[in-house]
């Protein structure tokens, strides 16, 4: 098995090169050999999911059309070129044009990163998205660039919520003594311990048989991704705690953006803000709809009300005040405006 994924690493690695190559000698703004730029972008969503429809019809559809051919967009999805990580590390290396990774794995280029994984920092998507969309998304955009990387916007993967296969969970001492698979995150991890679960950090390759065979009770995501992943097999019970909001950073390498030319690049820039906000309506109504088949397929649903969760969010105070001294309090303020 082993041989087999590093084979496919592998693999990911000489595709990515040979694209890479393809895009580099038809770019330079288009000057060097034919007159085509190519943009090859990786992500780790299914084609039913929002992040790639969207990439489809509101940017590659529309990059391809008013550059007159010029530009030719090449999305690869499913993670063919690789995971999160890999594919980050490709765009800032520049062996791949673009990606659309978790901000949960930018913080490897900017621990600032990982103050978008704090619970209940939003009160609703709408916030978060004007915060990332304003001061806060400027302020990350700058981080990136230090290390090689432009920032095209921030696409929405949805609200996490909780599911398990004990009972709902309605107030934080619903989850002492829960086995809870985290992300391999500091913050996620911290999250759950401090409101007395046991959170076990696991690849999402092995959720579902963990979830099976139960080496952990429960774990969180978006509805969407909990649906995909058939999660609603092995869980019974789907609390809707919306307690962060997921987003994706569609970056492009600094390099290969700059070889672009003024007009190019303007096509590209209006068409990742049009992905943008489609997307994110397209998730938001995503979250409604999966949710209802969620129901229809045997899940126990319950919905936290505001009260509820502001339960919550005062027992992670003591969380707030660690990482309000790692992260300075500035990033915070940049954040919590928008709740005002």
């Amino acid at each position: 098995m082993k041989r087999k994924r590093l084979a496919a690493a592998g693999l990911a690695a000489v595709m990515i090169l040979s694209m890479s190559s393809c895009g580099r000698n038809a770019g330079n703004g288009g000057n060097a050999g034919d007159d085509t730029v190519t943009i090859n972008i990786g992500h780790v969503e299914a084609e039913d999911r929002s992040t790639h429809q969207a990439l489809v019809e509101y940017f590659k559809e529309t990059v391809e059309e008013k550059s007159n051919g010029t530009i030719s967009v090449q999305i690869y999805p499913n993670s063919v070129l690789g995971g999160d990580s890999e594919l980050t590390e490709s765009v800032a290396m520049g062996t791949l044009e673009a990606a659309l990774p978790s901000t949960s794995v930018l913080v490897s280029y900017s621990d600032d990163f990982g103050i978008m994984d704090m619970p209940y920092l939003f009160s609703s998507p709408e916030n978060a998205f004007s915060a990332m969309d304003g001061d806060l998304g400027g302020y990350f955009n700058e981080k990136l660039e230090e290390v090689g990387i432009h920032s095209l916007g921030y696409s929405y993967n949805g609200l996490r919520s909780m599911t398990n296969s004990s009972h709902p969970i309605e107030t934080p001492e619903d989850l002492k003594g829960l086995k809870m698979r985290v992300m391999e995150n500091e913050v996620f991890i911290d999250f759950f311990q401090t409101l007395g679960a046991s959170a076990t950090p696991m690849s999402f390759n092995e959720l579902f048989t963990g979830l099976q065979q139960h080496t952990v009770d429960g774990e969180e995501n978006p509805p969407s991704l909990i649906y995909a992943s058939k999660f609603q097999e092995v869980q019974e019970y789907l609390s809707l705690t919306e307690h962060v909001n997921n987003f994706l950073g569609f970056i492009m390498n600094q390099d290969f953006y700059n070889s672009l030319t003024e007009e190019q690049r303007t096509i590209i820039d209006e068409a990742a803000g049009e992905f943008v906000e489609q997307q994110r309506q397209m998730e938001l109504e995503d979250t409604e709809r999966y949710i209802e088949l969620l129901e229809e397929e045997g899940m126990q649903v319950n919905r936290l009300n505001d009260e509820q969760k502001a339960a919550f969010r005062q027992e992670l105070e003591p969380m707030y005040e660690k990482y309000r001294a790692q992260y300075g309090e500035e990033v915070f303020e940049m954040a919590e405006k928008y709740e005002e």
